[in-house]
């Protein structure tokens, strides 16, 4: 967000994430951004919040964090040589949540073929255990991805293309409200 000229504070709100796997990937990191976008917004009433949830997606089913390094390179051979989508939803709250926008952006990334001693290699230059699918397309990505077709901010955890145009949006309305 530096990169884009926008100044920022960090606030990790205290929700409980959804996690029903009937919903689609779209509407699963919508609703998980809502809630974190108005969970700060609430008691931020003078600001504008951003709240993003970001998942990778194989065959139509969410990867998470991988809880231990076991899994984590388990996740790395399912998705190797493989193309997978990443979603982030993004929700944007104003005036303490009375004004509220989403929207989700996804990507497509495929993976090199990857061997073991690649994900071990890989593995050892980052940490997979928070981050979903065990990778992190910032760190090392060169070493795993083959392409991404879409966004790559979104890739990282927010699409800054998309939320640049709606925050523009925002701005340009003489209330400042969403409509």
């Amino acid at each position: 967000m530096l990169e884009a000229g926008y100044e920022f504070e960090i606030v990790v709100p205290d929700v409980e994430e959804a996690h029903d796997e009937t919903l689609s990937c779209e509407d699963l990191t919508v609703e998980n951004a809502k809630l974190k976008a108005l969970a700060v917004a609430r008691w931020r009433v003078d600001a504008v919040v951003i709240g993003a949830d970001t998942l990778v997606y194989l065959d139509g089913k969410p990867i998470g964090k991988p809880c231990d390094l076991t899994e984590a390179a388990s996740m790395l051979r399912r998705l190797s040589g493989r193309t997978h989508e990443v979603c982030t939803g993004v929700a944007i709250a104003a005036r303490g949540g009375l004004d509220l926008c989403s929207f989700h952006v996804i990507s497509h990334v495929t993976f090199k073929m990857l061997s073991d001693v690649a994900i071990n290699d890989y593995h050892s230059r980052i940490q997979p255990l928070d981050k979903a699918g065990a990778y992190a397309v910032q760190d090392e990505s060169a070493m795993i991805i083959e392409r991404v077709a879409g966004s790559w901010s979104n890739v990282k955890g927010l699409p800054m293309e998309r939320l640049g145009e709606e925050l523009a949006r925002l701005a340009d309305r003489p209330s400042g409200r969403f409509s």
